[in-house]
């Protein structure tokens, strides 16, 4: 999420009411989690595995609980609680809005585009020219979607991250502030759900199209030219590059990538990075060529048992 206007490290620490070191005159451009920091993007980090990534990733900022040397360029702010601080900053900076009216008089909405009856478009949404929003379609505030998108019945884009921190007296949500865009020539099937992104963006590339009952999770980014069949379900942080093709049921794993031009099979389970222009089978997947010959063997095995 990018801040504007942008703050000081001095703002945001005393805002914080915490301790820092580096200039207190560095502008802070945006908070991001770490997956997904730029240059002048606040972060943090919670736990020693994770701390030499966040010092070395593109974050000028870093909320960390742990006092140790600044690295040059950076900027630290030390905390106890780098999530509560962190999810602070999150809700300070994007606090939720509550609709005043089924479309917000602050959604830009392009020529040529027609709503149904029974869509909801929430605060700051921009739409594109010359879509198509069917019945009770709901768009969260932020989202924006390009031109000549068609969005079918009954489904949600933009609803918060399925993204929790599980604590001794249970589970508190991070709180989302990022936004989804769907670029031109989309087309999205009815009863689809599309996560906004935690504090950055989930992307559906142009030309893209999918099936009914389709999920994709926060901050996955979705090619050029995709195809989803119903059922495909698609968690956080994902990377599916252009060309691909799920069929239907496809179950994909968080933090990957699947490869330009792969496609994968009904019912397959995508647990870790794929390649791309090859054909997919299984869970977990493994080429299709192979995975069919093991089936025919494990038809053969009672036949091979009797003798």
């Amino acid at each position: 999420m990018k801040l504007n206007p942008t703050k000081t490290i001095l703002e945001i620490a005393t805002l914080l009411g915490r301790e820092f070191e580096g200039d207190p005159t560095q502008l802070v451009s945006g908070i991001n989690e770490i997956h997904g920091v730029e240059q002048g993007d606040l972060t943090f980090v919670d736990h020693p595995k994770y701390y030499n990534k966040a010092l070395q990733s593109a974050a000028t900022t870093i909320i960390i609980n742990q006092k140790t040397d600044c690295p040059p360029g950076k900027n630290l702010i030390f905390s106890d609680t780098p999530f509560d601080d962190y999810n602070f900053l999150a809700k300070y900076f994007r606090p939720f809005q509550a609709a005043l009216a089924q479309i917000a008089p602050s959604a830009q909405i392009g020529k040529g585009t027609v709503l149904q009856p029974g869509v909801f478009v929430g605060n700051q949404v921009k739409i594109g020219e010359n879509c198509i929003l069917h019945p009770n379609v709901v768009i969260y505030d932020h989202c924006e979607i390009g031109n000549n998108v068609e969005i079918h019945a009954n489904t949600v884009i933009g609803s918060d991250a399925y993204y929790f921190k599980r604590k001794s007296e249970g589970y508190e949500k991070m709180h989302s502030c990022g936004r989804v865009i769907l670029e031109d020539n989309v087309e999205i099937g009815a009863c689809c759900t599309i996560d906004k992104g935690v504090s950055a963006d989930t992307i559906i590339g142009k030309g893209t199209k999918l099936d009914n009952h389709v999920h994709i999770g926060h901050d996955t980014h979705v090619g050029q030219h995709v195809l989803m069949a119903a059922q495909v379900g698609v968690a956080g942080v994902a990377r599916i590059e252009n060309e691909v093709i799920l069929w239907g049921q496809v179950g994909v794993s968080k933090d990957l990538t699947i490869g330009k031009g792969a496609i994968v099979f009904a019912q397959s389970g995508v647990p870790k990075s794929i390649e791309g222009n090859k054909q997919y089978f299984g869970s977990p997947v493994q080429e299709a060529k192979e995975k069919m010959k093991e089936l025919v063997w494990l038809k053969r095995l009672p036949e091979l048992f009797k003798k």
